[in-house]
Order: C-alpha cells, then sequence, then structure tokens
C-alpha cells in the first residue's frame, strides 16, 4: 500500500511539475511574441509617419506653385472678371415662393441681416503694417 501511495505521490508531483514548466514556456513565447509585434509595429508607425511626412512635402502649397510656375502652361490673368450665374428659372411660382420663405425664416433664425461682399485691394493704396508704410 506503501509503494501505490508513492508512485501517486510521484505521479501528481511531476504532473503538476511538467505544468509549471510548459506554463511558464508559455509565459515567455507569449512575451517574446508580444516584443516582436511592437517591434512590427513600430516599424509600421515608422513608415506610417514617413508616408505621411512625404504627403505633406509633396502636397504643400509651395511645390504645387513652383511646380505650377516652372510648367510655363500656368499664367496669372492681367485683370479681374466678374462673372455672373444666372439662376435657372423655375416653372412653379409655389417652389420660388417657397425657397424666399425658408431663406427669410433663415435670415430671422440666425440674424442674417445683410450679404457678405468681397473688395479687390488696388495696388495704389498704401497701408500700415507694424509702423512701415507698404
Amino acid at each position: 500500500m506503501r509503494l501505490s501511495k508513492f508512485l501517486s505521490t510521484a505521479f501528481l508531483l511531476t504532473f503538476f511539475s511538467t505544468l509549471y514548466v510548459w506554463q511558464q514556456t508559455e509565459v515567455f513565447r507569449l512575451a517574446y511574441e508580444g516584443q516582436k509585434n511592437t517591434a512590427s509595429f513600430k516599424e509600421l508607425l515608422d513608415e506610417n509617419s514617413f508616408l505621411r511626412y512625404n504627403l505633406k512635402k509633396n502636397t504643400s502649397l509651395v511645390r504645387i506653385g513652383t511646380k505650377a510656375w516652372q510648367s510655363g502652361d500656368f499664367c496669372m490673368p492681367a485683370n479681374f472678371c466678374l462673372v455672373k450665374v444666372a439662376e435657372p428659372k423655375v416653372n412653379s411660382k409655389v417652389v420660388s415662393n417657397f425657397a424666399s420663405k425658408t431663406q427669410i425664416l433663415a435670415a430671422r433664425i440666425f440674424g442674417v441681416k445683410r450679404q457678405a461682399e468681397a473688395k479687390t485691394i488696388s495696388p495704389s493704396i498704401s497701408f500700415k503694417v507694424d509702423g512701415y508704410q507698404r
């Protein structure tokens, strides 16, 4: 009886020892896998930031402007022209009446009192910036 108790104790002790060793090897394996994933993540993050930098650099207004001036196809107009596009006429007066009522309602809600207008600055006008006449 003593032999069977000794063998069962040895078997249980060996089983739990093997289970503990397996658990520790899994912990190390998962730690190495996590480090590998972190390294690949950092590499992808660096590549992403590099691509974003290249995208910003290649689509900057300065680069686009220099490319436009270098090609020679682009030219600025000598004078400014005002173009007015007429609204298409609607056959039904009800639709236009409804549109005007909604515009008036929107003007009342948002407090729009007048229309904004853009004015050009003529080159003969001088102005002061930081105390210097320009």
